[in-house]
């Protein structure tokens, strides 16, 4: 199995585990990352207004090289994840949008949304198997009760990610089963941490952080896990008022793998 991968600023940076231990734990799986050269900034934000082009043209040239590999282009930051399979949607479904990307960019070939978007968790669940994930765990994490944290970006607008169900999604509780845990589900696991009002109104962030970590904790997990920077950044600044451990998936996979002895 072979993907194009785009990581994104952030796990160059602060996500630098998400990256390393998801790269590391592909490759044990048999999934080969190629990742994409000169990749720029995604954007961080899907722009909302259909004139603003610019702002889409690096996730459209990220598309556009996993058409020439002929890979599915394979993300792993929530963020990054929403913006380009926002942008492929539109490539493929607006002709205002597509014709004018395509004239910034003059290509070989005008892109129209030919790539397709895998985000790292759908390529353990549909191209690995869950059940030859659980075969592959050498050190399971049994006992340890795992609460998933969604969170807004893989989920919604749900006809564009076509993630999971963004009411009862399952993925990642599917996957900490995998990996030999316990699952925890509580009311707060698909709902804003306060994301980029951090910037603007930390208050509010922090409001929305007790909110999820309280309801988690609640619910008798013992550590939250995410796929989203920005999520673990609102998370992990504001958890010490639960004691509430903080991890990327990857980290829990990479984990139960057994790659730490190996390094």
């Amino acid at each position: 199995m072979t993907y194009s991968y785009y990581p994104g600023c952030t796990l160059s940076t602060k996500a630098k585990e998400l990256d390393r231990c998801g790269r590391l734990a592909a490759a044990a799986l048999g999934v080969e990352l190629k990742e994409i050269e000169n990749w720029q900034c995604c954007g961080a934000v899907y722009p909302q207004v259909e004139d603003e082009i610019a702002t889409k043209l690096s996730a459209v040239r990220a598309l556009n090289a996993a058409k020439e590999a002929g890979n599915p282009l394979l993300t792993l930051c929530s963020a990054c994840h929403h913006v380009i399979k926002r942008v492929n949607a539109d490539m493929k479904d607006n002709e205002y949008i597509r014709t004018r990307a395509n004239n910034y960019l003059k290509l070989d070939a005008p892109y129209a949304g030919e790539t397709s978007v895998v985000h790292y968790l759908e390529m353990l669940r549909d191209a690995v198997g869950f059940d030859a994930l659980k075969a592959a765990v050498k050190k399971p994490l049994k006992g340890v009760k795992i609460a998933a944290y969604y969170g807004c970006l893989l989920l919604r607008p749900s006809g564009v990610m076509a993630f999971d169900d963004p009411e009862n999604p399952q993925i990642i509780e599917d996957f900490i089963r995998a990996i030999g845990a316990t699952p925890v589900i509580y009311s707060q696991r698909n709902e804003c941490c306060g994301g980029y009002m951090a910037m603007e109104d930390r208050d509010f962030a922090r409001r929305r952080v007790d909110a999820v970590l309280a309801s988690a904790q609640e619910a008798g997990a013992e550590m939250v896990i995410t796929a989203c920077p920005l999520c673990m950044y609102n998370l992990a600044h504001n958890a010490e008022r639960t004691k509430l451990p903080v991890k990327y998936f990857t980290e829990l996979l990479y984990q139960a793998l057994g790659l730490g002895e190996e390094a």
